[in-house]
């Protein structure tokens, strides 16, 4: 794909690709900005330490679908709007 606003791939970063199996691969969300959301359209696990559950995005590749982009911004623009987290 060519980049964009939309798609950036960094071939250069040493963890490059951190999720194996993706052809086009979107490092535009690096770090998912979605982490924050309880409920998102990834497939996260949790995981308990110490009587607190943690989201682990870990084995998560939805950020990195290029073809996502655009349901990213509807969710993220849906938790800003309504204070959803």
């Amino acid at each position: 794909m060519e980049p964009s606003y939309q798609f950036f791939e960094n071939r250069a970063c040493r963890y490059f690709p951190c999720h194996k199996g993706i052809a086009d691969f979107n490092c535009l969300f690096c770090y998912c900005p979605m982490y924050f959301l309880k409920s998102c359209p990834g497939n996260p696990s949790w995981i308990e330490r110490d009587g607190v559950r943690i989201k682990n995005c870990a084995a998560c590749t939805y950020p990195h679908r290029p073809e996502n982009y655009e349901n990213i911004m509807k969710v993220l623009g849906h938790a800003i709007r309504t204070g959803n987290s």
